[in-house]
């Protein structure tokens, strides 16, 4: 894993801009860094390596092609790597190898397949930077599920690009204006879905897709639209007119076990210390099934705990690791150890980011660096096999808002949404408030949108807030568990899980995996028919029984949890001061962002124990702790 980060035009002292770049990333890439120039063409690339292939310096980048004419940065795995060095060799194609890293094996598909076929052939994570020094034309380059990131933009009369926004900070005319768009987003969803980005003029490059950038278009300031190879919801509407058929369950079962296991194997792939993130859930407890089936060794597991009963499942991880033999390691943490990490959270995700799960995120993968330097993990379940229990709560909440006549539906939503409102305090109030605002909606896509939302009308919250159109705004296609599933995957999982993973694992110098974003399992799992999804009312029925096959059910079955903290207290007790503070009103009116009074209203709300507000305010407080690091970096950047 590592950091890139590039800049091409007419902009002076690139290179100490690249280097000051590459110094804001060191987390990333703690092992070696690199420069490459070309002073005629005005572009310069960085880059900082965690070293993960090949350790040796012929892994170093920025990486020049044995032909000479391309230049790579590149952060993130490709697993079939050696598959597509063979590939080259029986094509008559392959260089003369300096070492067996996954760059030299992309540089040299690039320059015998082209940048097209090359992002087809691939099996991994990655987001690129191709310079193309014949025609100067550089290409960026995401991999299909989102796993890791990739901004880009024009700071003045550069074009800029970098694994992280803070890579940027000291470019000239880089960050001058925040997004109310994006902000807008973010009191909806508490996250900033790609491609906005909070600063105006930056955004993310979506998943799954390519841009190329010509000199011309450089020069104007154009930037061409993003050309996808691959896109979660066509793979899936593509599968769905495909379905498999099985002659048994078991069958079935069969099938998902070897595609997985293809990927958990393909994954382990490393030259340096291997793990495994494990809460005793399905989806990370069916990864470390088929890892330890799979290594001699047994398998590095990590889990944290807390003195929380509501909030504790280390207790359930160690059960699974002692059946299945792993090498476990499980660490208790207090509210004092959790609390200590919000002060570093807006500096370590770079733009306003409000999942609270964050914090323990950010413990575990510190925890598991002490051992490992990469570490897998079971995201991606939920979404490709129905998981959430949200999908289920909204099936029976838009069945009962059915029976309601359309011509009552609006009035008895508001006469609800009001009684959420009145005097006195208890937690039947955030029910009714969301049931009254789902009944006023007029169709399912706007149903789950209110569902998963936290403000509803996040405009009222933003001054000069406006929300463009977003996924959210689309017909849902095909039964309603599937539309939601594939939504989640085009969306949640991108913006806000893999995010979250990212940055929180990064910061510890830690890579992490995801065996189940493997293309190759989503394409397999949107084949499966939905009752190998769901049966008798209950999700991820295929992934429960792969995994009885390995772990005793009585292990693994009980209600989710999640990994989250308790919020809602901490807000009302030792963040309280810290709270206040950032939403002070003549702050807020000074600052000209956020529209003072329903956001100082929800405070007491909260704060009387009236009605929970916690994840509504937690986006708030993210933005304004970011604000803080924001004007903080550019007045170091100034300097």
């Amino acid at each position: 894993m590592c950091g890139i980060v590039g800049i091409w035009g007419p902009l002076a002292d690139k290179a100490a801009l690249v280097a000051a770049g590459c110094l804001r990333m060191r987390h990333r890439g703690p092992d070696d860094s690199g420069y490459w120039e070309d002073a005629d063409a005005e572009l310069a690339l960085g880059h900082v390596r965690l070293a993960i292939q090949d350790l040796s310096p012929a892994g170093h980048q920025p990486m020049v092609s044995a032909c000479g004419r391309y230049v790579l940065v590149f952060n993130g795995e490709i697993y079939n790597h050696k598959d597509l060095r063979a590939r080259l060799a029986a094509a008559h194609l392959a260089p003369d190898w300096r070492g067996h890293s996954d760059t030299e094996t992309l540089l040299a598909c690039f320059a015998g397949l082209g940048v097209a076929a090359t992002l087809q052939a691939t099996v991994g994570m990655f987001a690129i930077a191709l310079w193309d020094r014949a025609t100067q034309k550089l290409v960026l380059a995401r991999d299909r599920m989102g796993e890791k990131p990739l901004y880009y933009g024009y700071a003045g009369a550069a074009l800029v690009f970098a694994s992280e926004l803070k890579a940027l900070d000291g470019v000239p005319g880089f960050g001058a204006d925040i997004d109310r768009q994006a902000l807008t987003l973010l009191m909806r969803h508490n996250y900033i879905p790609a491609p906005k980005s909070i600063y105006q003029g930056i955004a993310k490059l979506p998943p799954g897709t390519w841009i190329e950038v010509a000199p011309g278009d450089m020069r104007r300031r154009d930037m061409p639209p993003a050309q996808p190879y691959w896109s979660v919801r066509e793979a899936a509407h593509n599968a769905r007119q495909t379905p498999l058929s099985f002659a048994s369950d078991a069958q079935a079962i069969d099938a998902l076990e070897t595609v997985l296991s293809t990927a958990v194997k393909g994954q382990m792939l490393s030259d340096v210390s291997l793990g495994a993130f494990l809460s005793g859930g399905i989806d990370s407890s069916t990864i470390v099934s088929l890892m330890q089936k799979q290594s001699t060794q047994p398998v590095r597991t990590f889990a944290i705990g807390f003195h929380e009963k509501g909030y504790n499942e280390a207790e359930h991880a160690k059960a699974v690791a002692r059946h299945l033999g792993t090498q476990h390691t499980e660490l208790y943490v207090t509210a004092e150890d959790a609390l200590a990490v919000v002060p570093s959270l807006a500096e370590l995700y770079d733009e306003p980011f409000a999942d609270s799960s964050q914090i323990p995120t950010t413990l575990v993968a510190r925890m598991a660096r002490r051992d490992v330097t990469v570490a897998l993990s079971g995201d991606g379940g939920d979404e490709l096999f129905g998981g959430y229990s949200r999908y289920f709560r909204v099936q029976r909440w838009w069945d009962q808002c059915a029976k309601v006549p359309g011509p009552l539906r609006w009035p008895a939503g508001w006469a609800l949404a009001t009684s959420a409102r009145l005097p006195g305090r208890g937690a039947w109030r955030g029910k009714v408030g969301k049931m009254g605002e789902l009944l006023q909606t007029r169709s399912k896509t706007e149903f789950y949108r209110h569902f998963v939302s936290y403000w509803a009308n996040p405009a009222e919250a933003v001054v000069g807030g406006d929300e463009p159109t977003t996924p959210f705004s689309e017909p849902f296609q095909g039964t309603t568990y599937d539309a939601m599933m594939e939504l989640d995957a085009a969306t949640y999982l991108p913006d806000d899980i893999l995010v979250k993973v990212d940055r929180a694992a990064m910061a510890a110098s830690l890579e992490t995996r995801v065996p189940m974003l493997d293309h190759r399992v989503y394409e397999f799992a949107w084949s499966l028919p939905l009752q190998y999804k769901i049966r008798r009312g209950t999700g991820k029925w295929a992934l429960r029984e792969l995994l009885y096959r390995h772990v005793p059910r009585e292990l693994v079955d009980r209600p989710k949890k999640g990994f989250g903290v308790p919020l809602a207290a901490w807000l009302r007790g030792p963040l309280r001061d810290w709270g206040e503070a950032l939403l002070d009103e003549s702050r807020l009116r000074q600052q000209g962002l956020f529209h003072p009074e329903p956001i100082l209203r929800k405070w007491r709300e909260h704060q009387t124990r009236h009605r929970d507000w916690s994840t509504h305010l937690w986006g708030v407080l993210m933005t304004q702790a970011w604000l803080d690091r924001y004007r903080a970096g550019k007045d170091t950047a100034g300097r």
